[in-house]
């Protein structure tokens, strides 16, 4: 056994590299192809039935607004009801023709099954399953004092879409339908205080991947991996250290810093246009791939980055930190961020 290793360790690098020379080619022809008949072949939606959790605001919003432009019909879900009620009626005035909305929380089991089951109940059938639902959370790993309080970021952005999707899973099947699964380049891009988030999207990210292989053809897998967007997360809302919900403007200077933000309009016509075209990955901005690129080649790079950018040295304020100083150069913050969250709106609860 430890022969065959020995030689594998020895050849496997040379025989990959020559290998991939001559693969990646036609392959890449292959894909455009694709692209090109998955183009004029996209999927119309119109009339489809579309389940978006977290619909509420950010990206989840827009998409159920995108969904609803192309006749969709919607069942959206989140946490609150007023705001998801004014919601539905934009996207009834947009197109959509009909909308139901439901009044739940993903990292509850059992609110997951009512989602569907009140999905089903009204429509008789589901063909797009969105889950969007998330939370993030911000602190050093250091300073969170009782782990357990961190449990809502995984609750929330991983286990509330495991158990969305299996209970939508037998739908899906019979309607040979779609799964959107907002994963994030958090997932590879780790910036600092982020540790439980980033975790959570990379759980989601290689959860999604498995179930692909599992279930083949029968149901088509988009995986979304955003870049910084205009939402709430965006305009500084968060959860703490201590596992309450709070705005911080200032942390989220440091943490954005000098990375553009992009509109939410746009990511969410991105990303409807990607699914609809059977794309397995979506990433929007798409520039924000090659920080994948530079992951894979340069990981030390990236970490020195991260330090040297999120990071402002032990034992001084986090406003300090570089990424905070570049944006307070003047006229840099009007550059990189949208005017929502220059001055944000935060919707109460």
């Amino acid at each position: 056994m430890e022969l065959i290793n020995d030689f594998l360790n020895l050849t496997a690098p040379f025989f990959t590299f020559f290998g991939l020379c001559f693969f990646l080619p036609p392959f890449y022809f292959f894909k455009f192809v694709q692209s090109i008949f998955s183009t004029i072949f996209s999927e119309n939606v119109y009339g489809k039935v579309v389940l978006i959790t977290g619909a509420s605001s950010g990206i989840g919003e827009q998409l159920a607004y995108e969904y609803a432009s192309k006749g969709a019909c919607l069942a959206l879900t989140a946490r609150r009801k007023n705001r998801l009620e004014e919601v539905a009626e934009i996207a009834r005035e947009v197109g959509s023709p009909n909308v139901v909305t439901v009044h739940a929380d993903v990292s509850k089991p059992d609110d997951c099954r009512r989602i569907v089951d009140e999905t089903i109940s009204h429509f008789g059938r589901l063909d797009h399953l969105v889950n969007n639902a998330g939370i993030m959370q911000i602190s050093m790993f250091e300073n969170i004092e009782e782990i357990t309080r961190t449990r809502a970021v995984m609750d929330t952005n991983f286990w509330g879409a495991v158990y969305t999707t299996r209970a939508a899973l037998p739908y899906l099947r019979q309607s040979n339908g779609k799964i959107v699964a907002m994963s994030s380049s958090a997932a590879w891009l780790t910036a600092p205080r982020m540790s439980f988030y980033n975790a959570s999207k990379a759980a989601l990210l290689n959860f999604f991947e498995t179930l692909r292989i599992e279930l083949g053809s029968d149901v088509h897998i988009t995986i979304v991996t955003p870049g910084y967007i205009e939402s709430e997360l965006t305009q500084g809302k968060y959860v703490s250290g201590e596992g309450e919900l709070v705005v911080n403007q200032d942390i989220r200077d440091v943490q954005i810093g000098a990375f553009p933000v992009t509109s939410v309009s746009g990511c969410a016509k991105g990303i409807v246009k990607g699914v609809c075209r059977k794309e397995r990955y979506v990433t929007e901005p798409s520039w924000f791939k090659v920080t994948y690129l530079w992951k894979v080649f340069c990981p030390e790079l990236i970490e020195w980055g991260c330090r040297l950018m999120f990071l402002s040295g032990h034992g001084t304020p986090e406003e300090n930190a570089l990424n905070k100083k570049i944006l307070d150069i003047p006229g840099v913050r009007s550059a990189l961020y949208p005017e929502s969250i220059r001055t944000p709106e935060i919707k109460s609860e």
